[in-house]
């Protein structure tokens, strides 16, 4: 009989909180091949495989072991073991394993990172009639395992027995197939083929068993090479090694993981089964036997940690329809067809890699199994069928479809109309269902109006080639709609004008308002407004120059030749206005000649009203007016005629603001108060930028003033010592109130 245990551990992270907290090395996987066997010197070679993983999101986790040391061991007959030796494999390659592989539908954390090292030794060994074992042991699982008592304090034991008949045989160790997932979905169901390939081809069965212990989290110095330390000495700590205790009565060997329906284990397939219901990290073992021709040869241990965390679906499976009960059930209704071209709207497309359409039709199931689908169905009534994406795996979604094949309904109806006097049209509904009940009409006269009747009229205020549309529904919530164009080009059964006015003085601007339907730009328009002026628009604006009473006529012309006109007799009334004028003298006015007469020139008018600057008032025909400031000034004249039309006139008079300046050509500073300053005079009001200065033959300033009002005494800056009698140079600059630039040079003669 040949035993041989296999360990796996998987990364584990706090899939209830979604905190990581893996911070040890985290599973690993043991199996042999037999190379060799010796006859002759009775030895065996065979080539063990040692495989570990761990967490790789936390760098401060524990590192793999370079190298790793495997415990040889001899088990005797009493059930004890005896050390042989060690081997210390090196590390080989570490690869990433994508936590995804196994379940396409997982949204993975970032977070998540497991790494996979590989560790092999070649070992010759003689044969003997006791079993060899082989061991390797590391602390520590993880914290938050949900189902097994003190999980941060257990480490595990990978192992492999090497029995006398599997010595004798050189047979191989069974190898599982598949790698377990790394994060399985709470509520999806669990479908992982566990199964183990035999070289040999010897039968196999399958059960859950407890999964091992070894090593602790002492970290002392001692405690490193003693049996509770992270790195376990295999020289003292030998097999056997004690189990997991599960956290009865909720999870037992045989039931590790909680779900509905229960996670099993095929005994025959190797298959894991179930629909896990509660989120958490669980060990699960795994043994299995092998046998041939009845004999028990093998007994490998696997344990494993599934990791249950909620999936975000990647799929929804969608369809086009005509309206969605409770999300998933797409009901298509289709009135007179029988086939039926479905589109698919599912997505998440990249995640999609099947399509299964199915359809009971009177018994017989057809199916179809592309994205779209285009079923056809044998005649009226209900048939039910599904939409499946991606079936029989946990990145599935089904849509649930109901189709309703329902008689034909078409739409349809006539229309009368007067067409050359406007008037409402009116429509007969004709429209067709093959349920015998129509419930519902619905009328657009072209935008411009909506009925709901079976039978509506409709007056039009505009004319045109109106496109009048009829949608009609049945019992079935069927529908039908078709459209028809109504040339509508009648003439107004009246013409209607408001004019802004109908008596005013000249000249008077009436604008007509055409309130006359229905018309447009397509009507020929005639309007003869009575002084011998015409008019073609719809509504025109006229102005009246002469007084007078006036009619007018307005005639209008459909695009297909209906005529009407009316005329209007003595409607518009004129009363001829006076003419505004005057004039004022003298022409130009300033700050010195502030005073003008205005004489009042006006023509038909027997009185007036003079308003200077909005304030001062008159109602003399000619008048002197004095302005009280300087810039422009406004004048306004109203005439008034005896038919008391008014007439006004409004002008402007500039009165400019002047500046004067003057200099003597000599002074005298002899202190008697008399001409003693070189000082100019005048009228200063407004002067801006002034600036005088004084200078000498040699061209040296003696003097400069900014102010008009300060003269020069004869001394150098007005102050020291006389200059002498002599002839001297002056310049003075300075702008007007209106910024215009004055520029006086000349002598001054200084005399004592």
């Amino acid at each position: 009989m040949r035993i041989v245990f296999i360990s796996l551990i998987f990364f584990s992270w706090a899939l209830t909180s979604g905190e990581l907290q893996a911070k040890h090395i985290i599973g690993g996987d043991m199996y042999y091949q037999c190379l060799k066997l010796d006859t002759v010197r009775h030895t065996i070679t065979i080539r063990v495989v040692l495989k570990m993983y761990r967490d790789c999101s936390n760098l401060q986790g524990a590192p793999y072991d370079d190298p790793a040391e495997l415990g040889i061991y001899e088990k005797l007959a009493n059930g004890t073991y005896r050390f042989i030796t060690t081997e210390t494999p090196g590390l080989g390659p570490v690869n990433l394993i994508d936590p995804a592989a196994n379940n396409p539908c997982l949204i993975v954390p970032p977070n998540v990172c497991v790494q996979e090292a590989s560790y092999e030794s070649v070992i010759t060994m003689p044969i003997i009639n006791n079993s060899y074992y082989i061991a390797y042991q590391r602390c520590c699982r993880n914290e938050t395992i949900s189902n097994i008592d003190d999980p941060g304090s257990a480490g595990a034991a990978f192992t492999i027995e090497i029995t006398p008949e599997a010595q004798k045989y050189c047979n191989n160790s069974p190898q599982f197939k598949n790698f377990p997932p790394v994060v399985i979905c709470v509520n999806y169901p669990l479908v992982f083929d566990h199964s183990a390939f035999d070289a040999e081809g010897d039968s196999i069965s399958y059960e859950f068993c407890n999964p091992l212990i070894a090593g602790g989290q002492d970290g002392s110095s001692n405690g490193m090479n003693s049996c509770v330390g992270v790195k376990p000495d295999p020289r003292n700590c030998r097999p056997p090694f004690s189990t997991v205790s599960f956290k009865n009565p909720v999870y037992t060997t045989t039931l590790p993981m909680a779900g509905n329906p229960l996670i099993r284990i095929d005994s025959i397939t190797g298959m894991i089964t179930g629909k896990p219901n509660i989120q958490g990290q669980f060990v699960v073992g795994v043994c299995i036997k092998e046998y041939r021709k009845g004999i028990l040869l093998t007994d490998t241990r696997r344990d494993f940690q599934f990791n249950v965390a909620f999936c975000e679906p990647k799929v929804f499976a969608k369809l086009q329809s005509d309206s969605l009960i409770n999300g998933s059930k797409f009901i298509i209704n289709s009135c007179g067809n029988r086939t039926i071209d479905f589109t698919n709207l599912s997505t998440d497309e990249q995640f999609i890699s099947s399509y299964q359409w199915t359809f009971d039709i009177n018994g017989m199931i057809d199916t179809i199994f592309t994205k779209d689908a285009r079923f056809t169905f044998p005649g009226l009534g209900t048939y039910t069928g599904t939409m499946i994406l991606n079936k029989g795996t946990n990145c599935s979604d089904t849509a649930d479809i109901s189709v309703n094949i329902y008689p034909a309904i078409n739409a349809g109806y006539t229309y009368s109309y007067d067409t050359c006097i406007a008037g409402p049209i009116l429509f007969k509904d004709k429209s067709i269902s093959g349920s015998g009940l129509i419930t519902n009409w619905n009328w657009d006269f072209a935008n411009a109006g909506k009925s709901v009747l079976e039978n509506p009229d409709f007056l039009f205020k505009t004319p045109g080639n109106k496109q009048v549309r009829l949608q009609v529904t049945d019992i079935n919530k069927c529908k039908a709609d078709t459209i028809a164009t109504i040339p509508y080009f009648p003439v107004p059964p009246l013409l209607i004008v408001d004019p802004s006015a109908v008596d005013g003085c000249t000249p008077l601007k009436v604008c007509f308002n055409n309130l006359s339907v229905p018309i447009d730009s397509t009507y020929k328009i005639l309007w003869n407004f009575g002084d011998g002026s015409t008019g073609n628009q719809i509504s025109p604006c006229h102005t009246y120059n002469e007084g007078g009473v006036y009619s007018l006529k307005l005639e209008v012309t459909s695009p297909i030749g209906c005529y009407i006109a009316r005329d209007y007799p003595a409607w518009i009334t004129t009363r001829k206005s006076p003419v505004a004028d005057f004039n004022f003298t003298p022409s130009q006015l300033s700050s010195l000649v502030r005073t003008a007469r205005f004489d009042d020139l006006s023509t038909n008018a027997n009185s007036r009203e003079w308003t200077f600057n909005d304030r001062d008032k008159s109602k003399l025909i000619s008048l002197d007016h004095t302005f009280r400031d300087t810039g422009l000034q406004k004048i306004s004249l109203i005439a008034i005629s005896i038919n008391g039309c008014r007439d006004t006139l409004i002008k402007y008079v500039d009165v400019e603001p002047k500046v004067t300046f003057y200099v003597p050509n000599a002074f005298t500073p002899n202190g008697d108060s008399s001409n003693d300053e070189f000082q100019g005079i005048g009228i200063l009001d407004g002067m801006k930028d002034f600036q005088m200065t004084i200078w000498d033959r040699w061209g040296m300033k003696l003097f400069s003033t900014n102010d008009p009002l300060v003269g020069w005494n004869g001394r150098l800056n007005n102050e020291g010592k006389d200059l002498p009698n002599g002839v001297y140079v002056f310049q003075i600059n300075y702008k007007t109130p209106r910024d215009k630039a004055i520029e006086i040079k000349g002598f001054a003669t200084l005399i004592r």
